[in-house]
């Protein structure tokens, strides 16, 4: 049996932030992050970790006097100015006045915006991410890869992938907004309409005596709607239904008020008249 050994222990790239909450610094990494289009703050760590580790070495090589320390010196400087950062005839101290947005300019994902490659920094992370992007004939497929100065001519999609056309709907970038804001410019604001003092008396009196007419209007249309409500609510009375509860009232009336009469009171009554 072949001995393989121990894997490798993966450590971390970057340094975390000495404390957790700092305003300034959340405040900060909220802006990065929007601005470049990154995934978490671990890729802003790892390119604060970068740059720190470039300023201490600028740092431990300035109080060295020794060839070693010159070869160092160069081999620093070679490498800055081969990503970009640097230029050849610049002093060493410019190194230390590097930012993070200096380190974020260089990062693949941003190079594809800058060249029109992408319309946006998520378009870019996604083209990059699905294997789209090829830096030198080599396929990249993670955003955070620092682009050389010489390999940024290079940069192109794979000639497999469909976006290496042109003509490609998602490389086409609109420019119709840069028309409106032209047209927007050029137009003036036109001041409004004056009126003499007569004018303004005549547009009242209009105004009042359209007023009235509307009201006028209202006060009819709702006289005519209590009109047409109560002839729905009138029910029609049948024909001769009207006259026989008449009379049934009448029998009742006269049942109640005449009495029983006794027998021969009606004729004493007659004997008596004659």
């Amino acid at each position: 049996m072949t001995n393989l050994g121990d894997p490798k222990k993966t450590r971390k790239k970057y340094d975390t932030p000495s404390h957790p909450w700092q305003g300034d610094r959340i405040t900060e990494e909220k802006a990065l992050s929007k601005e470049y289009g990154l995934h978490n703050k671990k890729e802003i760590w790892r390119m604060e970790t970068k740059l720190k580790n470039f300023k201490d070495q600028v740092k431990a090589l300035a109080s060295r006097i020794d060839e070693q320390s010159k070869l160092e010196q160069k081999q620093l400087v070679d490498r800055l100015v081969s990503l970009g950062l640097m230029k050849a005839s610049d002093p060493m101290d410019i190194i230390l006045g590097l930012t993070n947005k200096d380190m974020f300019e260089r990062r693949l994902q941003t190079v594809l915006v800058r060249k029109g490659l992408a319309r946006t920094m998520k378009q870019s992370r996604q083209f990059i991410t699905h294997g789209h992007v090829m830096v030198y004939k080599k396929k990249i497929t993670f955003p955070s890869y620092i682009v050389g100065l010489k390999e940024e001519a290079l940069i192109e999609f794979m000639p497999t992938s469909t976006l290496s056309k042109d003509d490609h709907p998602e490389r086409i970038i609109k420019e119709v907004s840069k028309e409106k804001i032209v047209k927007k410019e050029g137009k003036k604001e036109e001041a409004p309409p004056t009126f003499s003092e007569e004018e303004i008396k005549q547009l009242e009196e209009k105004g009042a005596i359209e007023k009235k007419k509307a009201a006028e209007e209202k006060e009819q249309k709702e006289k005519e709607a209590k009109e047409t409500s109560k002839q729905k609510l009138a029910v029609p009375e049948k024909p001769g239904f009207s006259d026989k509860k008449a009379t049934k009232k009448e029998d009742t009336s006269k049942q109640k008020f005449a009495g029983p009469e006794k027998q021969g009171f009606s004729d004493k009554k007659q004997v008596k008249k004659e």
